[in-house]
């Protein structure tokens, strides 16, 4: 089976990954995500998922004295509204008012995906559109206590209940997810690495 390593400790990029028929191994990529003054989302999530790339390469490479044998994945996923950055919510209250801001309008999610291999690096951007339904307080209310929207940036996973508010998407659902599919395997197969299908053994 074809490897590859993940910095990230989300559990839907992995998922996605062993979906396409890779072994995962989870690495560390801990860095400080404060947005630059100013800084826009695009810049922000191209930025996270490069710096994530090296800290793990760097994390590596404390502890061994060869290269990474497999592709190395970092990405990061940035919801934007006016290309104001939503990050994950603080709080219940954050994760409404994040939610409410939403509501009744379309933002931007951005995927940045970073993947060293055999010395070189590669990256990707992608973007999707996403239109929310209106919601009520009640909806809002019952969603937060779901516990869904806390550890999940602008507030929501368009793959569990927060699909429900999603009226329209323009891009591409594992994007939103947080790994965009079409970006990573073109990725991966720019870097000379095994790409699904694979060949059936």
């Amino acid at each position: 089976m074809h490897t590859l390593y993940l910095a990230s400790g989300s559990p839907r990029r992995r998922e996605i990954l062993e979906s396409l028929g890779y072994r995962v191994i989870r690495l560390k990529g801990d860095i400080d995500e404060t947005p630059l003054s100013g800084e826009a989302a695009s810049h922000y999530v191209a930025r996270m998922a490069r710096e994530k790339n090296a800290a793990a390469l760097s994390s590596w490479q404390a502890e061994n004295t060869r290269l990474p044998d497999y592709p190395l994945i970092t990405a990061d996923t940035t919801v934007a509204l006016t290309d104001q950055i939503l990050g994950k919510p603080e709080s219940a209250q954050h994760a409404r008012d994040i939610l409410q801001s939403l509501s009744g309008s379309e933002h931007q999610v951005l995927t940045a995906v970073s993947i060293y291999y055999q010395g070189q690096t590669h990256h990707s951007l992608q973007q999707s559109n996403v239109c929310f339904k209106t919601l009520t307080a009640a909806e809002i209310d019952a969603y937060i206590a779901s516990g869904e929207p806390m550890d999940k940036a602008g507030a929501y996973g368009i793959q569990g209940l927060g699909g429900i508010f999603v009226t329209h998407l323009h891009g591409s659902f594992t994007g939103v997810m947080g790994l965009p599919v079409y970006e990573t395997v073109s990725l991966l197969s720019a870097a000379g690495y095994p790409v699904p299908p694979f060949p059936m053994p």
